[in-house]
């Protein structure tokens, strides 16, 4: 009966968006993932995406590198305490696009391995 029984409990709501905060949010990861492009060069395609699931709303920025795994983070937003074009403070988007910058171009560098040329001494 894996988890369809009519007898199980039901699950908790899951927060609503509202339009506003659907905008705020969406507006916050279009800048993560700018961010993230003004680190990287043309090669990395950087994408990001607004989802509800089991944890509620969950917000996910990705990159896909020229060579080696994709990176993403993927973040729940509070919405406690906090104003509707607030949901993702400035200092943490900076944060997240300088981490996604950085895992990227080391997954090129691990999937490289010693076939680099040094560029400089």
């Amino acid at each position: 009966m894996h988890g369809n029984s009519p007898y199980s409990g039901t699950e908790p709501s899951e927060p609503e968006l509202t339009g506003t905060q659907r905008r705020a949010l969406r507006d916050s990861i279009s800048q993560i993932a700018a961010r993230t492009r003004d680190f990287l060069p043309d090669e990395y395609v950087v994408g990001s995406e607004i989802s509800t699931g089991s944890n509620g709303v969950q917000v996910t920025v990705a990159v896909r590198p020229p060579a080696g795994n994709p990176v993403s983070a993927g973040f729940t937003p509070e919405f406690d305490s906090v104003t509707d074009d607030d949901l993702i403070p400035d200092d943490d988007r900076e944060e997240v696009a300088r981490g996604l910058a950085a895992s990227a171009a080391f997954q090129v560098k691990a999937a490289l391995g010693e076939d680099v040329p040094q560029t400089a001494r």
